[in-house]
């Protein structure tokens, strides 16, 4: 099953992200260049966001993976 949302329109809440963290087995976080792996369980939610307190776009479930932020070389790793 594939969902996209517009998070301009309908922002990611909380029990969103909760629920995306559940299904993940490993988390990619990415700020540029920078790039960090965690567990689910060692993630905090404001890890994964930006400056403006909003979550970070794109978030990407993808098998396991749960991909935070954009960075073309990691997108096209997890697709």
């Amino acid at each position: 099953m594939t969902e996209e949302r517009s998070t301009r329109r309908q922002a990611l809440d909380d029990g969103d992200v909760k629920r995306l963290l559940d299904a993940a087995q490993r988390v990619v976080i990415v700020r540029g260049r920078s790039r960090r792996e965690l567990a689910p369980s060692e993630t905090v939610l404001d890890d994964l966001k930006g400056p403006t307190g909003n979550y970070r776009a794109p978030i990407v479930l993808s098998g396991g993976t749960l991909l935070v932020g954009f960075n073309a070389d990691a997108l096209n790793e997890l697709l």
